[in-house]
């Protein structure tokens, strides 16, 4: 054996340690932007940033006499051959108080297609304190051909709203969805199509 010979073993094991800290690196920095997507989606819908709605699992039990016009926009990906409207274009709603507003889907073509919605709100900053109780956004769809759906959205404006100087001059708020080409649920028709029954605006 050559004295060289340490030295070039020491030399390949260094290569090798360095070759799998990279792939390592790289899998755990691929990994970590498979993870950004629905880190970031849970992200906003806890904290209200960019515009998305919270969830609320109940009202929140008071009212204040504040009141808020809160307007309801649909859009359709061009890929979706769906008609996608609210059965009202807006309504007045005071601070805490739940309301529920429905939305039609009716599927304009001659096969089964599925979509799935997505939403925010503007101004962007009422995000934070816009909540909803039901909701159908994030439920692939299944309309069967020329079928069509009532969904239900149940929501209020957290009372707490009032208490943000930012948003003092805030009188109207716009709820917005859209849908997007989606793949085939298990479960057809979202959870929220169960109720028959439309509460009073």
């Amino acid at each position: 054996m050559t004295a060289g010979d340490p030295d070039r073993k020491k030399t390949r094991t260094s290569n090798r340690l360095v070759a799998v800290c990279c792939v390592a690196f790289v899998g755990s920095m691929l990994g970590a932007a498979y993870a950004a997507v629905p880190l970031y989606s849970l992200f906003c819908r806890v904290t209200g940033y960019g515009g998305t709605t919270r969830v609320a699992a109940q009202a929140p039990g008071r009212t204040i006499d504040r009141s808020f016009e809160v307007r309801f926009d649909s859009n359709i990906n061009a890929a979706l051959p769906w008609k996608f409207e609210p059965e009202t274009r807006s309504v007045q709603v005071r601070a805490g108080e739940v309301k529920t507003v429905y939305y039609r889907i009716t599927n304009l073509s001659s096969q089964a297609t599925h979509a799935t919605a997505s939403y925010n709100v503007t101004p962007l900053e009422t995000g934070a304190f816009f909540s909803k109780i039901q909701c159908f956004c994030f439920s692939s769809q299944t309309l069967g051909p020329g079928e069509s759906q009532e969904l239900p959205v149940v929501f209020f404006v957290d009372p707490a709203i009032d208490e943000d100087r930012d948003l003092h001059g805030v009188k109207t708020i716009t709820l917005s969805y859209t849908y997007y080409p989606a793949k085939p649920s298990a479960t057809p028709i979202a959870e929220a199509t169960s109720s028959n029954t439309k509460p009073q605006l």
